[in-house]
């Protein structure tokens, strides 16, 4: 499980930050007293247009980087207290983290294991499982700068879980994908979700939200909008889609900022 409280992350902007961002003020708000909880055996998702703090509520969970204040507790330990008990939780993917383009994916595999202390029997087979439903088995010793972005992020979703974490944190994880691998690595969310497994993702396409998630928070400007499940969220914005009923999340925040 996943509870996050009253959690807000603050950056200092440089002046060519804020020259470019046409702001005055050098502080920056990304999350704004953010709270939910996500439970075992669910995808909770993240939905919000770019910029809404999604990557940043995420990479504090997954104690990349620290909040301002606010607490998040991870399988029941507190990221800032407990970092490497959440590191050992959780297996987390993000874009803007990229394999060494050097070293193969069956390379990777083998290090991520070895840092996360997994036997060597038990990699043998998580690495035999992963590789097999991804396709990444013919791949798996060409480096990384050899293969297409499809294959270069099926390696980075199977090195993630190396370890079989209980909490699986996916940032955008079809973003820039194709048709058919898009579809392999949702198919492959949802079965872990069957395993009893916790998945959080954080999305901007509405299609994808609409398949996976069991419930969603609707983040907008670092702040949480509303939550619930689709049907929830339609029956409460009177709308027949997930898409209409974002814009009408949105419209009312920006209504209320007026």
């Amino acid at each position: 499980m996943i509870e996050i409280k009253e959690l807000s992350k603050v950056f200092t902007l440089s002046r060519k930050m804020m020259k470019e961002a046409k702001v005055k003020s050098n502080k920056k708000i990304a999350v704004d007293h953010l709270s939910f909880t996500a439970n075992q055996g669910e995808i909770y998702g993240l939905l919000g247009p770019n910029g809404a703090g999604k990557t940043t509520t995420l990479r504090c969970i997954s104690t990349i980087i620290k909040p301002t204040s606010g607490k998040i507790y991870v399988a029941g330990h507190e990221v800032q207290e407990e970092a490497e008990a959440v590191r050992n939780s959780i297996g987390f993917l993000t874009s803007d983290i990229k394999l060494d383009p050097q070293f193969s994916p069956d390379y990777m595999f083998d290090f991520f294991g070895r840092l996360h202390h997994v036997p060597k029997d038990v990699l043998k087979k998580r690495k035999e499982e992963l590789f097999s439903y991804f396709g990444i088995t013919e791949f798996s010793h060409k480096k990384m700068k050899e293969l297409s972005t499809g294959m270069k992020q099926k390696a980075a979703i199977a090195v993630s879980l190396v370890h079989d974490p209980k909490i699986v944190i996916f940032d955008e994880p079809t973003n820039g994908l194709d048709i058919v691998t898009a579809r392999k690595v949702t198919d492959y969310l949802k079965k872990l979700k069957e395993e009893g497994k916790l998945v959080i993702i954080s999305t901007h396409i509405m299609s994808e939200a609409e398949k996976l998630c069991d419930r969603i928070g609707i983040i907008i400007d670092g702040t949480k909008v509303a939550e619930g499940t689709i049907r929830q969220l339609l029956e409460e914005t009177k709308t027949e889609n997930l898409e209409d009923a974002f814009f009408r999340y949105y419209q009312n925040k920006k209504k209320g900022e007026e």
